[in-house]
């Protein structure tokens, strides 16, 4: 499956435009915050080779997130916090992260395409939620690429801040190196409390 543009000239063929993509990156990690991005694409500049970032190298979701930061109409960029993670739970908290990346819009979008089975509450626009839909939206696509590149580098800059972790090699997925760093060290102050294995431990 590759994504396409068929959702989006199926609205515009309605008059219904300008449309959003929206999709989010991190839920899995257990530390940093959970990003969301907006992108609303150019139908007459379309960025080849965009997809799903799960699918991608990260040399090609680089050099695609400069393509789409240059070409696209709009793009936004929204976080929701560990700590908003631990107090919301981190559906929720994602559904925060693309409300606000929604509505950080420069132009605002007639309509929203988002992935995954959960509509966005609170969003300036309709939407719909399209199952896998990052592998079949163009619009999706490019917002998981600018979702996952951006806060992998804000990984990278948190890296900086708790060296001793390894942010910056493996985005706070709970890999070997990072669960023996929080063994060594206890959690930081942007680990996720509420997820396992710190089960209620106190911040470092």
């Amino acid at each position: 499956m590759e994504p396409d543009f068929s959702f989006e000239r199926a609205l515009l063929a309605r008059g219904v435009w300008p449309v959003a993509g929206l999709d989010e990156a991190g839920r899995g990690p257990l530390a940093g915050p959970v990003s969301a991005a907006a992108v609303i694409l150019d139908p007459g500049d379309l960025p080849a080779g965009l997809d799903d970032s799960k699918q991608l190298a990260k040399s090609a979701r680089e050099a695609l997130y400069e393509q789409i930061m240059r070409r696209a109409v709009a793009v936004s960029v929204a976080f929701a916090s560990a700590a908003e993670i631990d107090a919301l739970n981190i559906r929720r908290a994602s559904l925060l992260a693309m409300r606000r990346a929604a509505r950080a819009l420069a132009i605002e979008a007639r309509h929203a395409l988002i992935d995954g089975r959960d509509l966005v509450p609170g969003l300036p626009c309709p939407g719909e939620a399209i199952v896998r839909g990052d592998a079949r939206s163009l619009s999706i696509a490019a917002a998981s690429i600018v979702a996952k590149v951006t806060r992998d580098r804000a990984m990278t800059r948190l890296c900086a801040q708790f060296p001793a972790y390894g942010f910056s090699r493996h985005a706070g997925y709970p890999t070997a190196l990072h669960l023996a760093a929080i063994a060594e060290h206890g959690p930081c102050p942007h680990h996720r409390m509420s997820f396992r294995p710190f089960s209620g431990a106190p911040r470092g």
